[in-house]
């Protein structure tokens, strides 16, 4: 079964600003999440994060994006809180 990928309307308007080739690479890559959004199965490189005491994930976009979400498994969504180059996403997260 696959999930649905759920952005943000912030996060939406953010990669509205990017360029064409950015965008098709961000949306290829979060179309990963559809199949499998779970750290150590399906492709991309994901990892379960502790913030602020909730369930939040990251996937690494190459080595220039970090993508912040959340599963809801109920309602097979994932919902896409941020993505933020990853050198900000370093400085803001530590990880």
């Amino acid at each position: 079964m696959t999930y649905k990928v759920k952005l943000a309307e912030a996060v939406y308007q953010d990669i509205c600003l990017l360029d064409k080739k950015t965008i098709s690479i961000i949306k290829k890559n979060l179309r990963k999440l559809e199949y499998n959004p779970y750290p150590g199965r399906g492709i991309g490189n994901k990892e379960k994060l502790p913030i602020g005491g909730k369930e939040r994930y990251r996937m690494h976009i190459g080595h220039t994006w970090t993508v912040f979400y959340s599963i809801l498994e109920d309602k097979k969504e994932v919902r896409i809180s941020e993505i933020l180059h990853i050198a900000e996403a370093h400085k803001r997260y530590g990880f």
